[in-house]
């Protein structure tokens, strides 16, 4: 019979959580790092490139990969022979975990989860609660793995009721390209096949939990059905020239992973979860011996890259820029910017939209009137930071306000993550204002251009309050410009073409 101790199960899941916080697995470096080698689109090796610093620095600094630290999500095979000496339930010990990590001062993490998700939307100001699957086993250990799950990511996971006779790839290759480029590509798919619809979800995530090894698996050949698929499904995917950022590029998906259950003759329910480039899993076993901790990497595991300013590159002044200057912007143009700006998230944008058709107006402090905003919610600063971790958000979240906002205050720019859709596309293009886009999963990079926050407006709103940042040398790309022309549009069709004519190696 072991023993397992109350405080050794939330020490464990407390260090796993902040460990992966700022180390990446080794195999997403590596793979990284191969596609980043094998890359053909200078913007889309550019975007890895930067993830590809942005991990190491964030391996040295130990602080968030990615701004998002996401929703936290465990699975838990406890053996039959286990016994517990605590006086907690094990779902309150795993969130007294989550709680500790995302609270632990020397690397604060954002608390990103809201309760009454469908009413008032209060952030519970620790990440807790998680979400836990439990499962009893055979054995006298508690398996445990751990993964933090960006919002971004998250949202584009699909799940169909197939017919029997229709095709899963088929499927696949239809359905990734309506996620555009919100996960942050390159990352991986999980998917699940079979059973009902919830256990498809809960494979297809608890697959993400593998490591990538898909070359492997090519080396030696499939030997089921499972495996062939997922071989078919790599190379089908980076067929589609998506691309990382949805830049348009050779690499979309590093792996696929699949898991299957025994299913209804009736039924073939399919689901499919993006991973991003900020993947976060961990595991460990606890046997009653003592908390189980995670192993620091070498530092050697990384890469030796720079990204350096290209010849092309502009410099754009926020304080002076001009609707004219920006209207010079082409799409796929690098920009580095400096001076100020505003931040703003979908909360933001409402309680602005309310209070203008209120006629309140807005706060003192936020003018858009020629300016630019940034989709972010950052990370809170440690130590000597001016501010942590300051990845974009997802940009489309925000496209049902942009109409308005742009017609009612004059902002000129918006800077985000990934592609703009139709409705915010339309907008911008209506009022000659520009959209660009920074790296996501590169948010503790991004954030060492920022010289100064402050909080202007909504302190109430925590991480979705209005900062305004000053910035120096903050590189962008120009993803839709004053004629509202689409990078994520253009690219991945030129290289989709481009793999097609050319018979370019994808995978």
């Amino acid at each position: 019979m072991t023993v397992i101790r109350q405080d050794d199960f939330i020490d464990s899941v407390a260090d796993a959580l902040q460990f992966i916080s700022y180390y990446h697995p080794k195999d997403f470096v590596d793979a990284v790092h191969e596609a980043w080698q094998k890359e053909q689109n200078p913007a889309a090796r550019d975007a890895m490139a930067q993830i590809l610093i942005n991990s190491r620095m964030c391996a040295e600094g130990h602080r968030p990969i990615c701004q998002d630290t996401g929703i936290v999500t465990v699975f838990l095979k406890i053996g039959m022979d286990v016994q517990w000496q605590a006086d907690m339930s094990v779902a309150d010990m795993v969130n007294e975990g989550v709680r500790r990590a995302y609270t632990h001062p020397d690397n604060v993490l954002r608390a990103s989860i809201l309760e009454d998700p469908a009413g008032a939307r209060r952030n519970t100001r620790d990440n807790t609660p998680a979400v836990i699957h439990m499962e009893v086993i055979e054995g006298d250990t508690v398996d445990v793995q751990v993964a933090a799950k960006g919002g971004g990511s998250e949202n584009k996971s699909k799940m169909a009721m197939l017919n029997p006779s229709d095709s899963i790839v088929d499927w696949v290759v239809k359905t990734v390209p309506t996620m555009g480029a919100g996960w942050c590509p390159p990352g991986m798919l999980g998917i699940g096949i079979g059973g009902t619809a919830e256990k498809a979800a809960v494979m297809a995530k608890e697959s993400l939990m593998e490591p990538i090894d898909i070359h492997e698996l090519r080396e030696r050949g499939p030997a089921n059905r499972a495996e062939e698929l997922r071989l078919e499904l790599m190379e089908a995917v980076n067929k589609l020239g998506i691309g990382a950022q949805g830049l348009g590029g050779l690499t979309t998906v590093m792996d696929v992973k699949i898991m299957e259950y025994p299913t209804h003759a009736a039924s073939l329910p399919v689901c499919m979860i993006p991973n991003c480039a900020a993947t976060r899993h961990a595991h460990f076993v606890l046997d009653g011996s003592g908390p189980a901790l995670q192993t620091p990497p070498s530092l050697d595991d990384w890469p030796d890259i720079t990204w350096e300013v290209g010849e092309g590159v502009r410099r754009v002044n926020l304080d002076t820029v001009t609707p004219e200057e920006a209207a010079q912007w082409q799409p796929g143009d690098t920009l580095l910017l400096s001076g100020k700006m505003l931040t703003g998230r979908d909360a933001a944008h409402k309680k602005m939209k309310e209070l203008i058709e209120s006629g309140e107006g807005l706060p003192d402090g936020v003018d858009l009137k020629g300016r630019f905003i940034y989709y972010v919610g950052p990370v809170d600063p440690v130590r000597d930071e001016v501010v942590g971790p300051a990845g974009p958000t997802t940009a489309t979240r925000m496209d049902k306000f942009t109409d308005f906002i742009l017609e009612e205050t004059g902002l000129l720019g918006m800077i985000g993550k990934a592609e703009r859709g139709p409705v915010g596309v339309e907008a911008i293009k209506k009022h000659k204002a520009v959209y660009l886009m920074a790296v996501g999963g590169a948010a503790y990079l991004v954030s060492k251009a920022i010289t100064s926050a402050r909080v202007v407006a909504f302190p109430e709103m925590g991480m979705e309050a209005i900062y305004e940042f000053e910035v120096k040398d903050m590189p962008v790309s120009v993803a839709v410009d004053a004629q509202g022309t689409s990078v994520h549009e253009v690219g991945p069709k030129i290289w989709k073409a481009k793999i097609e004519e050319q018979a370019i190696e994808v995978s």
